[in-house]
C-alpha cells in the first residue's frame, strides 16, 4: 500500500514513512493510493486486537506480520475491558464504549498503537524523533501515555489555556517523565493547531528536529479508528444497514468510518458536534465558513478548523489535487470555503448531521440517565442528542460513546445534580503535582520553548 499527498505532490510514500512524515511534506495530508475490500465474515468472532490486525495490515504492509501482531497485541493489552471496545444498549440507542483505555478517552484507541508504532520504526532505523501535537484535550492526554518514557522520543503538547476540562488538564501536565512536555497557550485550539501544521511546513525545521505527528494528521490515527467501526458492527450481529453516529470536531473520527463505509461495511454515517457547528452546517446546507470559536460543555469538539477536512474534500473532489488546493487557499484567505450544487448534493447523500447546544447536552445526560441509570460524557450526548432528533432507530442505531464522563464532572454535574463516580486512576489525579507552563501563542516564543524540549 502506497499513500499520497491531497495536494498532489507527495506520492508512493510506504506506511512507515506516512507515519514519520506525519503531514505531506507539500502541506497536504497522506492517505491511501486505494481502500482494500473487506471480507466481514471473516472477521466474525475475532477478538480486538486479531480485528485490528486483519484490516491494519492491509495499510501497513511494509512491516512483518509477526512484528505487527506483535505492535497491536501489546497496544490493547493496556485496554481494562476484555472486549477492549464493548457495545452497550441503551434505551436510546447502542453505545460503543470507547473509553477503557488507560486516559479514558477514545483517543488511547490510535495513541496507544502509534506510540508504540513510533517506537518500533525509530528502533529499527535508529532514530530520534520529537513529536509535537495540538490538542482540544484528550488527544494530548492519550498521546503523551503513549509515548512516555519511551527512549528516543520526546512530545510537546500545545493545548488551549482554559479550554480544557480540569480533569484534562491534570492528566497531562503531572506526569513527570523527561520526555514530555506541555504548555498552555493563550488561544484556541484551532491557534494550537495552526502552530503545528506552521512548524510541519517549515521543512528545514522538521528535518532538522526529526518531527512526529500525533495529530490526526497522521494516517495512522485514523488508520487504527476504522477498526472499531467494522469490530461494533460486528458485534451487533446483524446483515442489515446500521447507523453510527459519531462526535467530531476536526473530521478525524468520522473520516475513519468513511474510510470504513469504503472498504464494505454497511454503514450510514451522522454526524454529531456542539454549537461550533461548522461541520453541521456544512452538511446540511454547505456552508463552510469560520466563526469564533465558543467554549461549549464538550471541549473536545471546540473547534472551526477541521484537519480532517482535507481528506474528505480529496475524495468529494474525485482526487482532483488542483481543487483541493484551491479551496484551501480560499479557506486562508477568506475564511470559508465555496462548493458546487452537486458537490453539495454528494454530502448530504453521504451523511446526516446535527448540533448540539448546552441546553441540548445536559438534556441528553438527563434522558440517559433517567431512562438508563447510565451516565454519558456530554460530547457522547451530542451522539445521543443526534438519534434522537433525527428519529433514528434504536434498535439500528451505534452511538460513539467517546469518553468516561468522570472526565467531565462540571457538564455532568449541571446536567444531574451529581458527578459521575471516577474510576480509581481518576481520582488519584487529585493527588498529583502539576507542572503547568502558560505560553503566548506568538510562533517565535513557541518555536524557542519547542526547541529546548527536544532531543
Amino acid at each position: 500500500m502506497n499513500y499520497i499527498s491531497t495536494r498532489g505532490k507527495v506520492a508512493n510514500i510506504s506506511f512507515k514513512d506516512a507515519v514519520m512524515m506525519g503531514m505531506a511534506e507539500d502541506g497536504g495530508l497522506l492517505v491511501p493510493s486505494s481502500f482494500p475490500q473487506i471480507d466481514l465474515a471473516s472477521l466474525k468472532g475475532k477478538n480486538y486486537a486479531d480485528t485490528a490486525f486483519e484490516i491494519i495490515q492491509c495499510f501497513a504492509d511494509d512491516i512483518p506480520a509477526d512484528d505487527l501482531k506483535e505492535i497491536i497485541d501489546r497496544s490493547y493489552a493496556t485496554f481494562s475491558d476484555p472486549k477492549t471496545v464493548p457495545l452497550v444498549k441503551i434505551k436510546e440507542c447502542y453505545l460503543l464504549e470507547l473509553f477503557h483505555g488507560p486516559t479514558f478517552a477514545f483517543k488511547d484507541v490510535a495513541l496507544q498503537l502509534l506510540g508504540n508504532l513510533f517506537e518500533y520504526i525509530m528502533k529499527e532505523r535508529g532514530e530520534k524523533l520529537n513529536i509535537i501535537a495540538a490538542t482540544s484535550g484528550d488527544t494530548g492526554t492519550a498521546a503523551i501515555h503513549g509515548v512516555r518514557g519511551k527512549d528516543n522520543i520526546t512530545i510537546t503538547v500545545l493545548y488551549p489555556n482554559g479550554r480544557v476540562s480540569p480533569v484534562q488538564e491534570i492528566q497531562m501536565t503531572s506526569v513527570t517523565d523527561d520526555n514530555v512536555h506541555t504548555f498552555a497557550v493563550n488561544g484556541t485550539f484551532d491557534d494550537c493547531q495552526s502552530l503545528v501544521k506552521t512548524f510541519f511546513s517549515d521543512l528545514e525545521f522538521k528535518r532538522k528536529y526529526n518531527l512526529g505527528a500525533v495529530n490526526s494528521i497522521n494516517w495512522a490515527r485514523v488508520m487504527a479508528q476504522i477498526v472499531y467501526y467494522f469490530y461494533a458492527y460486528l458485534q451487533l450481529d446483524t446483515d442489515e444497514r446500521v447507523n453510527m453516529v459519531v462526535p467530531t470536531g476536526n473530521f478525524g473520527n468520522i473520516f475513519a468510518g468513511y474510510c470504513a463505509k469504503q472498504m464494505g461495511l454497511p454503514i450510514d454515517l451522522v454526524l454529531a458536534t456542539n454549537s461550533n457547528d461548522i461541520l453541521h452546517r456544512f452538511i446540511s446546507g454547505g456552508d463552510y465558513s469560520l466563526q469564533d470559536v465558543k467554549p461549549t460543555y464538550s471541549p473536545s469538539m471546540d473547534i472551526q478548523i477541521a484537519s480532517n477536512f482535507e481528506r474528505y474534500l480529496y475524495f468529494l473532489f474525485g482526487l482532483d489535487t488542483d481543487r483541493v488546493n484551491d479551496v484551501m487557499t480560499e479557506l486562508k484567505e477568506d475564511g470559508k470555503i465555496s462548493f458546487y450544487d452537486d458537490e453539495i448534493e454528494e454530502v448530504k447523500e453521504e451523511f446526516k448531521s446535527f448540533a448540539a447546544n448546552n441546553i441540548a447536552i445536559k438534556i441528553a445526560i438527563a434522558g440517559v440517565y433517567k431512562n438508563n441509570n447510565y451516565i454519558i460524557d456530554p460530547h457522547t450526548a451530542c451522539g445521543v442528542e443526534a438519534a434522537n432528533v433525527l428519529w433514528l432507530d434504536p434498535e439500528e442505531t451505534i452511538v460513539l460513546a467517546t469518553a468516561h464522563p468522570a472526565k467531565f464532572p462540571e457538564a455532568v454535574s449541571s446536567a444531574l445534580g451529581v458527578e459521575p463516580t471516577a474510576p480509581e486512576e481518576l481520582q488519584k489525579l487529585q493527588e498529583l503535582e502539576i507542572s503547568r507552563n502558560v505560553i503566548d501563542k506568538d510562533i517565535k516564543t513557541v518555536k524557542s520553548a519547542l526547541e529546548k524540549g527536544f532531543i
